[in-house]
């Protein structure tokens, strides 16, 4: 195992503390979300409130060469969590032959995978190929789709697009190829409004791989923060109630951010995880379900 990979310890608080967002529908994420590791959900359970823990991480940038690197970390999310959430970036140069070690380094993981592809695995023009090796394994690709983990929590999940922020986002004006470039990113914001459409959970867990604000990727050099996302994909969120969204990309970016809504938004790309918690190769996020919620709305 590479020494950065390391098994997961002990939670630590990190060094920013932010206050906890808000979530969708009657679900809360609690206080103690603040940290990588979160709350102890045995502990939760035991008071009598339900929960779902969430493994997320993206940007593990494997190659053929990295067999065995990844096997041990991610069968701790076995005991850790619920469900396994994958940002994208899963590969270095989006070849099969890379996918296929993906998979052997999910070989121990028994929890439900929901995953999305990022801009690496597209690299090679097999992204389809990729989808369905990862599929082959019974992980859930997203791409416009969305997957249901039980009748209170559900997923729905793009790769998204660049644009940029704010007043600094393309517009489709001009040269045939800028226009091209903006539907692109428009295409990914349709996906997302069909997916969080059709998701009749109270819960709404969002999967991208580009960033959908520009409060995650600051740290970045301001100059390609219109490759890092779009904001555009942030309307959709605030619309349709996200309760949290997990991204990747923006290696150098902040850990955390929200939407103008105060939908939380996770970059948990595996360098920003290792920046804020050198004891942890995965973040783990608690939403919690006060029992008289329970209920659909």
């Amino acid at each position: 195992m590479n020494a950065h990979l390391m098994l997961p310890m002990l939670p630590k608080r990190i060094d920013s503390e932010v206050k906890s967002g808000r979530t969708g529908g009657s679900a809360q994420a609690g206080d103690d979300d603040r940290r990588l590791g979160g709350p102890d959900r045995r502990q939760i359970g035991a008071a009598g409130i339900r929960s779902v823990r969430i493994a997320a991480v993206g940007d593990i940038h494997c190659g053929v060469e990295d067999a065995g690197s990844y096997r041990d970390v991610f069968a701790h999310v076995n005991p850790d969590a619920d469900v396994l959430v994958l940002t994208g970036d899963l590969t270095r140069h989006g070849l099969a032959a890379e996918m296929r070690v993906v998979v052997g380094e999910l070989q121990d993981v028994k929890v439900p995978v929901v995953a999305v592809l990022g801009n690496h695995d597209y690299e090679a023009g097999e992204q389809e190929v990729l989808a369905e090796i990862l599929r082959a394994r019974g992980v859930h690709v997203l791409q416009g789709d969305t997957f249901v983990l039980n009748e209170h929590v559900g997923f729905a999940g793009v790769k998204g697009f660049m644009g940029g922020f704010g007043r600094g986002t393309l517009t489709a004006f001009g040269e045939p190829e800028t226009k091209a470039f903006v539907a692109s990113a428009l295409d990914e914001v349709r996906k997302l409004e069909t997916a969080l459409r059709e998701l009749a959970t109270p819960v709404r867990v969002v999967v991208l791989h580009y960033a959908p604000i520009a409060g995650t990727v600051i740290g970045e050099p301001e100059v390609i923060f219109p490759f890092l996302g779009t904001d555009r994909l942030a309307e959709p969120l605030d619309r349709f109630q996200a309760s949290v969204v997990f991204h990747g990309h923006a290696h150098s970016g902040s850990f955390r951010g929200e939407t103008p809504g105060g939908v939380p938004v996770f970059n948990v790309a595996l360098p920003i995880l290792r920046r804020e918690n050198a004891d942890r190769s995965y973040y783990l996020h608690d939403i919690t379900l006060e029992p008289a919620s329970l209920s659909a709305r």
